[in-house]
């Protein structure tokens, strides 16, 4: 069973806990300096510039998408996808699925032309991933577009 639920301020630890396996996995684990405090006043103040979804697999933490708006002179709003991350053991269940899909329904009922992300060119899984998307990619950081 998978469940997907918008964060909240006290889930600060647990997006935290994601945000460092992802570095981990992407080879970066001491470029994480982001602090609770950073998320505290820039994702749950007054005027929050991020949003995340947490993935819960039968009750456990499976995963997160977290995303930014921002605005393109050439297509308007546009929902930044920045990270997208399930941990190692709850891949293959369809939590990446649920939550890209939550991230495309969340872009289209906020009124955006496109989401934008980028994935690093030696993730193959993830590239095959957002194919079935029939997403645009071009670079060695792959830059992402999906048109709505």
């Amino acid at each position: 069973m998978i469940e997907l639920r918008r964060a909240k301020q006290e889930d600060i630890p647990s997006i935290l806990e994601l945000v460092n396996s992802l570095a981990l996995f992407e080879k970066a684990p001491n470029e994480v300096t982001a602090t609770v405090q950073d998320y505290i006043e820039n994702g749950f103040g007054d005027n929050p510039i991020f949003f995340s979804y947490l993935a819960y697999y039968e009750g456990q933490l499976a995963g997160f998408a977290l995303w930014y708006f921002r605005f393109s002179t050439w297509k308007g709003k546009r929902f930044y996808l920045e990270d997208l991350y399930v941990k190692d053991e709850f891949r293959g269940k369809g939590i990446g699925q649920k939550l890209i899909e939550a991230c495309i329904e969340e872009a289209k009922q906020t009124k955006c032309t496109g989401m934008m992300w980028q994935v690093l060119d030696w993730n193959t899984p993830a590239i095959e991933f957002y194919k079935k998307y029939n997403a645009q990619f071009d670079g060695e950081w792959i830059n992402v577009n999906l048109h709505l």
